[in-house]
């Protein structure tokens, strides 16, 4: 590994949390480059489950630089709380590194996120409601609050002073809301002004430097491709690029820099949240998948909705990410059950599609066509090697690789770090 790139090829939820542990015990450096407290990845390490939110997976190595990058928006209280648990667990975040281009999260930003959700009621997309597409819009506007206005007390002032009239207007009138207090949030911001002096720098010239020198570096991507806000299920998105150009725009790094970009994507596929999902499975299946793959969102503990790997939409995450290869999670889920199916096209008013479509509406009405495979009962979550799994699975991972064309070279077959089988290609 020099440069890593290691995304959700799903709506998310894949595993990546254990992936880019996998990869990050050989970095040097890992970065965060988009997304913000949205995320949650679990790591666990014997008997102990760290679950992270904002900080880069990166800091539970004590030789690797976790790198917060310009891409990303932060909730500065969040992010202070999450080092205070690290701590408590031994782990030193002292290397921690924010960029000074990143975006706060404001306490308006977070109401607004709450108050736009609810008035959309049947419609709503599935916010968590931490404000980051609110953040990410002001970003846009040009009228968001970085990192590097808190540094100075006077900027940081007339900056949130002019902009807390504007959300103001917009709290009360349009929503009924209460209105913030200027001197309060000042003063709740003061309070991190000494953390982030310590913590904030020129990151993409961090990451630059690092990449001339040959260290390692992995890039994580939070949320995963379908949830792009380009190139994912709009509006049932999320309100940054998941795909794997911006880990080179949301890092400050040139696209050359980067060498592999590592798919993950279960064996089957969830969905948090509202919007289109073809093959899920709301039955006796969807609900094996749930309870035997712990299927409950990191950040707001809701029950994920499950189904059938898609291998259209697979591919799709192939061509728009230019994926060198494929780490698949969650195998040994599938243990126990008779029959397994495979989503190999579309039927879109009478015919077959075999590309993912771009419009909503197709997604709305069209039905999967299914490819079944005899399922395994062997429990495989301490298989090591490719060879040793059944047939059955053996079978299952082969026809999910010549149809992507990318080879997969990674299968994770149990929570723990070590529970992997690699694949030499």
């Amino acid at each position: 590994m020099s440069t890593t790139v290691v995304l959700g090829a799903q709506w998310g939820d894949e595993g990546k949390g254990k992936v880019t542990d996998f990869f990050a015990s050989n970095a040097d450096m890992v970065v965060r480059f988009q997304g913000g407290n949205n995320a949650g990845h679990t790591i666990v390490v014997k008997d102990k489950t760290v679950k992270l939110s904002l900080t880069p997976s990166g800091v539970l190595y004590p030789n690797c630089i976790p790198v917060i990058a310009s891409g990303c928006v932060v909730d500065i209280g969040f992010l202070i709380d999450e080092l205070k648990m690290l701590e408590e667990n031994n782990i030193d975040t002292s290397k921690l590194k924010l960029s000074s281009n990143a975006h706060l999260i404001m306490p308006y930003h977070k109401l607004l996120d709450e108050l736009i959700e609810n008035k959309l009621g049947k419609n709503m997309i599935g916010t968590t409601k931490k404000g980051i597409g609110p953040c990410y819009g002001d970003k846009i506007q040009r009228q968001g609050i970085r990192v590097q206005d808190l540094y100075d007390e006077n900027i940081f002032r007339e900056k949130v002073s002019t902009i807390l009239e504007d959300k103001n207007e917009i709290i009360t009138k349009i929503y009924d809301g209460e209105p913030f207090d200027l001197e309060q949030v000042l003063d709740q911001f003061n309070e991190y002004r000494d953390t982030v002096k310590k913590i904030m720098t020129d990151t993409s010239l961090l990451i630059s430097n690092a990449a001339k020198e040959g260290k390692n570096i992995l890039f994580e991507g939070a949320q995963g491709t379908l949830l792009d806000i380009d190139h994912g299920t709009y509006p049932f998105v999320t309100s940054s690029n998941t795909t794997s150009a911006n880990a080179a725009i949301g890092s400050g790094i040139g696209p050359r820099d980067i060498e592999k970009i590592v798919g993950v994507t279960k064996a089957y596929i969830s969905r948090v949240g509202t919007g289109p999902f073809l093959t899920e499975q709301e039955n006796e299946i969807g609900d094996y998948l749930i309870d035997k793959g712990a299927e409950y969102g990191v950040v707001t503990g809701r029950r994920r909705r499950c189904g059938w790997l898609d291998l259209v939409s697979l591919k799709y995450s192939v061509r728009v990410n230019s994926l060198t290869e494929l780490f698949i999670t969650k195998l040994d889920v599938l243990s126990g059950l008779d029959e397994l199916n495979l989503n190999i096209a579309y039927e879109v008013d009478g015919s077959e599609e075999i590309d993912f479509p771009r419009e909503q509406r197709i997604l709305e009405s069209a039905k999967p066509i299914y490819k079944t495979f005899k399922g395994w009962s062997e429990d495989i979550s301490n298989v090591t090697s490719f060879d040793n799994l059944p047939d059955e699975a053996k079978e299952y991972i082969k026809f999910i690789e010549d149809f992507i064309q990318v080879p997969i070279t990674f299968i994770s077959v149990g929570p723990e770090r070590n529970q992997n089988i690699i694949i030499e290609q």
